[in-house]
């Protein structure tokens, strides 16, 4: 059966690609891929094939382009940064091509939150903080559900995590504010989160907006509001308590 693969190639760093995403790049006889969001280094991989940057191509020119090739029974590669299934529009793009006969497999890539939490160094879970990670963007083009809205899920006080927002960062300071987190809570952008020339600032909901428009960044930045990026108190976990029995390992003390 014809297929396409959608390849996640990662947040930025080549070496953060996984080796089934890298082989199928080398394999490839086309790839489309998602425009200045993909490294070049990785770009370099496909060393055989046809690339297509889809950054200048509408929804029907990126289909047609995956649908013959792959009825010509190439391997055809669609390339997303980071991970395909977190706002990478694959759905639309699988249902298409299912339609006409055409498989998809989906190879999964790591995503810029979590490159931006490994740049921070911190856990983006802490026991006695939060054990609840929220991911979402706010509304631009792009209509938000009312039930999902900034004030609204700031209501948990979880880590709050946005994408393809920082440019509308002044509003989502006003609508976590509005929901319930007080204007010291710790604040990071990460720019992109892993590339050479990422950048990251640092500060909390009452002074992020300025420290943000003075780096002038307003695009390519994940957006973190939690308490897990400064604590001042967590508490330790449990799988590593002396006290504490699992099915491999037994209390130390009683």
């Amino acid at each position: 059966m014809s297929r396409v693969y959608f390849v996640g190639c990662g947040p930025g760093d080549p070496e953060l690609i996984t080796i089934k995403a890298k082989k199928l790049i080398q394999k490839a006889d086309v790839v489309v891929y998602s425009g200045s969001l993909i490294p070049p280094p990785i770009l370099k991989l496909c060393k055989k094939g046809e690339l297509y940057d889809a950054a200048g191509l509408v929804r029907e020119e990126i289909f047609d382009l995956l649908y013959k090739n792959a009825k010509s029974d190439k391997l055809v590669v669609r390339l997303h940064d980071g991970d395909p299934s977190i706002y990478g529009a694959i759905k639309e793009q699988i249902d298409n091509l299912e339609k006409n006969g055409i498989e998809s497999i989906i190879v999964p890539g790591i995503t810029a939150f979590l490159a931006s939490a490994a740049a921070l160094g911190t856990q983006l879970t802490l026991p006695g903080v939060t054990q609840t990670i929220i991911v979402t963007r706010a509304e631009s083009r792009t209509k938000v559900p009312k039930r999902e809205k900034i004030s609204e899920l700031a209501k948990h006080k979880a880590t709050l995590i946005f994408y393809l927002s920082v440019h509308l960062l002044s509003n989502i300071v006003k609508e976590a504010i509005a929901g319930g987190y007080t204007k010291s809570t710790p604040v990071a952008v990460v720019y992109r989160a892993s590339w050479d020339d990422q950048k990251i600032i640092k500060g909390t909901l009452d002074d992020i907006v300025k420290k943000v428009r003075a780096e002038k960044i307003t695009r390519t930045a994940i957006v973190i509001i939690s308490d897990v990026i400064d604590p001042k108190t967590y508490e330790y976990s449990k799988l590593y308590d002396k006290k504490f029995s699992h099915g491999y390992r037994k209390a130390k003390v009683k």
